[in-house]
Formats: structure tokens, C-alpha cells, sequence
């Protein structure tokens, strides 16, 4: 039947007919949608670039100067006389000038936390040293920290929190004539304002990235209808979403990704795409794991159009020699064409026309149609159809009594239309998977990525409707959609 199986159909069954020539009645029931409960994994990601600017320009490059006078840069030398010592020369002054400056900032991901790297540098001169030397020189180096969390509110608000930690991988200081001058005191007591400032500007920064908005974008754009198949046959699948959830974030390089997943009811169509479903307002942020489980449910259908040609072609090729009727003899039979529709109760009814003879007889020809209803059945994960419950009415102008009803019960009648309803779905339901699974791997569908990852594939239970007999696929597995809205 290879891909014309797949042909979306409204589908039913239905009560045996009650003998004479009415047909078995129509199924009016629908087939479903089916639909089902997903979690696509939406995450948004926030440039931190922004951040970075606005700390440069609240940290100045120089962090602060020094220019003072100190009376003792060189202690008193002393000399040890009977036991006492007594100075030689006296202490000696000179000028601290300096500078502190910091150098680029870097900005990177620990775990959950952004962390800003900010070099320190300093450069420390002692001039006019009591006039003995000009000037001795010496440089100290930090690396201060300020470690950043992100915080999302359930009202899509950001709040940043940061803390500030720094060491002196070499304090300031002057070795000079066997003597140490630090300034690291000083030196922390500078830093503070300028931490401050860290903190203030990171918070500000922090509470700039609107989150609702591009939250409120996605949410809007998932009520979609997405692609999952384009042709042979057009399979479509409805989003509908119905809760937004937050797993927290982590830094990717010079972005902020916040792990985000849509929870929403995905229906499947075959044939013709179906409306976009109504968008409704983004909802306050739910916390929780928004774990990718991707749950779709694909029919496989078998319209009775395609039934009908492999019924006729049965049908045919057992004409070619006499049925075999009890206590009458031999019968010449001639086929018309078959009818097959779906009938109420999940049964399939087939009517054709006849043209029979007994060899014994002559004679005009009995004519005539014989109606036969069926339940079709599969095995638990089997894509094989059988059909059971046959029941066998007819009508005909003969005049020695139904000769049709009699073919009809024939032993070889009912189950040779049965063998020829009888269809194995494997090989259309492989070549589905294979279809989607090409389709979803990874596919742009307006502003967004879609990458899907099917683990499992198992069919379900057969079943006639109107205007086909219905195998539910299930796929399952994970899916991730990245929002790239074109700028």
C-alpha cells in the first residue's frame, strides 16, 4: 500500500445489515486528534556584553592615587656599644607617589555564577630619598572577583545579587636598604568604594535584561502549528502551551542561558494543516525541571480507496474457476467492482456485485450484490491487520431461492475477502519513522531551531472510522527549540 496508507480519515462502524438490498449504514464518528502532554525545551539566552560595558565605564581605570610624605622611609642605623645601641644617623624621609590602575575586564561562568575578573595593578615609588637616592621603585598586582547570581521572579522580573572577593598576589610595598614599606591597608581601604560601585552597577545591569519580554515572544509564538512530515503524507503537529517552567541558568561563553521549557498539549494531523491555536497571555513562571519529553501520536491510516483495487483483484482471480456449493453443484461467478466503507461499531463493510451461475442450470444469470461487515484487529505491538466477527448478507433477482446468500456463506468467499482486506502496516510504519525522523532532527521553522531526538516508536491499536481504518503511532523522545527571532 506503501505511502498512500498514510491519508487522514474520519472513521467508523457498524451493525450487519439485516438482509435485502440495503447496504450497511455509513459510520458518521470521527476519528481523533490525538493529543497528548510535552515538554519542548525553550531556553533564551541574554548577551552579557551589556554587563560587561557598563562595568567598564563604573570602574575608573585609575582606582586611586597616592602622594604623601613619609618622615621615615629609612629607620635610624644603629651601631651596639658596651651593650647599648645608639643611632648612627637619623631617620630618613622621602615623597610615596603612586598609582593603583586596573586593567580589561573579563567576564566568565562558574557553574551558576558570573564572574568578573578585574586586575589590579600598582606602582609604588619612594623620591628624594634624604637626598641620598632619587627615587626606588616597586610594583604590587590583585585580582579582584566579583561574583554575580541571577535571580528570575515569578513575575519575569531579574534581580542580580554579587559579592566581591580579591587578593594581593603582590602587596605594594619598597624593599629599601633591608626595610619593607606595604601599603596594603590603604590599598583595601580604596578598594571598598570601588566594590561598592561593582555591586551597584552589576545590580543595576542585572534588572536591565527584560526577560518578560522575550519570555512573552516565545510564549506567543509556540501557539503554532509545526511540520513534522511534508509530503506523502503532510503530517502536522499543534502546540498548544499551557504552562512556562524555570530550571535556573548557566553561563555559555558571553551569554546567560536560562534553561526554560514550554509545557504544552501537542495534537497530530495528517493531510491538511489545521488552524494555529488562540494565543493567551505569558502566566507568572513556574519553577521546576523542564525536562525535554516530546510525546506524539502519528496516525497511519488505510483509506478505503486503497482497499478497494486489492479486494477487486482477489476477487477476480478467484473467479477464474467454480465455487463449490453444497448439494447444488458447481458455480460460475463474475465480479463488479467492490464497495468498502467504514460502518458503525469500528467495522468495515464491503459490497460486490454479482453475476452467478449454476452449471446445472441455464438460463439468464443470477445478479445481485453480497454485503459483508468485519472488525478489524492487531496484535499487541504488531502492525499487522486481520480481520474477525465476519458476518454475510445478500440480495439477488434469482428465482430458485438466494443463490447469492448461499455464495456468500460459502467457505471460501468470506475469508478470501478477508485475506485480501488483511494488510501489514510494518513497512508504512517504518517508512513513516523514517520520514519524521528526518523531518524533526533539526529544522528552522520561523524564528525558531527545532531539534528533536525520538527514542521510542511503537504502533497501537487498529480501528475503522468513516473513511479509513486507523493505526495510532506513539514517537517519543525530547525536543529543544531555540528562539533566533531574525533582527
Amino acid at each position: 500500500m506503501g505511502s498512500a496508507l498514510l491519508t487522514m480519515a474520519v472513521l467508523a462502524g457498524c451493525d450487519p445489515a439485516k438482509g435485502g438490498a440495503e447496504p450497511p449504514p455509513r459510520a458518521t464518528d470521527i476519528a481523533p486528534s490525538p493529543s497528548q502532554l510535552s515538554t519542548i525545551a525553550v531556553p533564551i539566552n541574554a548577551d552579557t556584553a551589556a554587563l560587561k560595558r557598563a562595568l567598564e565605564r563604573a570602574v575608573p581605570r585609575t582606582l586611586w592615587t597616592i602622594n604623601r610624605r613619609e618622615p621615615r622611609c629609612v629607620p635610624p642605623q644603629e651601631v651596639k656599644v658596651l651593650g647599648r645601641r645608639i643611632d648612627v644617623t637619623p631617620p630618613i624621609a622621602c615623597t610615596i607617589v603612586g598609582r593603583v590602575t586596573r586593567g580589561a575586564l573579563r567576564l566568565r561562568g562558574e557553574g551558576d555564577e558570573i564572574v568578573v575578573d578585574v586586575p589590579l595593578n600598582a606602582r609604588i615609588s619612594a623620591r628624594d630619598v634624604g637626598g641620598i637616592l632619587k627615587e626606588e621603585t616597586a610594583n604590587g598586582s590583585a585580582l579582584a572577583h566579583a561574583r554575580i547570581r541571577v535571580e528570575l521572579l515569578s513575575d519575569w522580573r531579574t534581580r542580580g545579587t554579587a559579592r566581591i572577593t580579591y587578593g594581593w598576589t603582590k602587596a605594594p610595598g619598597i624593599d629599601f636598604l633591608g626595610h619593607r614599606i606595604t601599603f596594603t591597608e590603604e590599598a583595601d581601604a580604596k578598594l571598598r568604594p570601588v566594590v561598592r560601585n561593582v555591586e551597584r552597577e552589576v545590580n543595576r545591569e542585572i534588572a536591565k535584561i527584560d526577560m518578560r519580554a522575550q519570555a512573552a515572544d516565545i510564549w506567543r509564538q509556540s501557539f503554532t502549528t509545526l511540520s513534522l512530515n511534508r509530503e506523502n503524507p503532510p503530517v502536522w503537529m499543534r502546540v498548544t502551551p499551557k504552562r512556562i517552567l524555570y530550571g535556573g541558568y548557566r553561563i555559555d561563553g558571553r551569554r546567560i542561558r536560562l534553561d526554560l521549557g514550554v509545557e504544552a498539549v501537542t495534537e497530530t494531523f495528517v493531510a491538511k494543516r489545521p488552524a494555529d491555536p488562540v494565543p493567551v497571555p505569558l502566566p507568572a513562571l513556574d519553577n521546576g525541571v523542564p525536562e525535554p519529553q516530546l510525546d506524539i501520536r502519528v496516525p497511519v491510516i488505510a483509506a478505503y480507496a486503497q482497499l478497494q483495487p486489492v479486494v477487486d483483484r482477489a476477487l477476480a482471480k478467484r473467479a477464474q474457476r467454480p465455487f463449490d456449493l453444497p448439494k447444488l453443484g458447481p458455480m460460475d461467478v463474475k465480479f463488479g467492482k467492490s464497495t468498502i466503507y467504514g460502518a458503525p461499531g469500528g467495522r468495515i463493510a464491503v459490497g460486490v456485485d454479482v453475476d452467478a451461475r449454476l452449471q446445472i442450470r441455464s438460463g439468464d444469470p443470477t445478479r445481485g450484490r453480497i454485503w459483508m461487515t468485519a472488525v478489524p484487529v492487531t496484535e499487541a505491538g504488531s502492525a499487522k491487520v486481520q480481520f474477525t466477527d465476519l458476518v454475510v448478507n445478500g440480495d439477488s433477482d434469482g428465482i430458485g431461492g438466494d443463490l447469492l446468500i448461499l455464495l456468500g456463506r460459502n467457505e471460501e468467499f468470506a475469508p478470501l475477502i478477508a485475506e485480501a482486506l488483511s494488510q501489514n502496516f510494518t513497512r508504512d510504519v517504518a517508512e513513516l519513522e523514517t520520514k519524521i525522523r528526518r523531518a524533526v532532527d533539526e529544522r528552522q521553522e520561523g524564528a525558531f531551531v527545532i531539534r528533536t531526538r525520538i527514542d521510542g516508536f511503537e504502533t497501537g491499536t487498529i480501528r475503522a472510522y468513516g473513511n479509513g481504518l486507523y493505526m495510532p503511532v506513539r514517537m517519543t523522545g525530547g525536543a529543544t527549540v531555540d528562539y533566533r527571532p531574525r533582527r
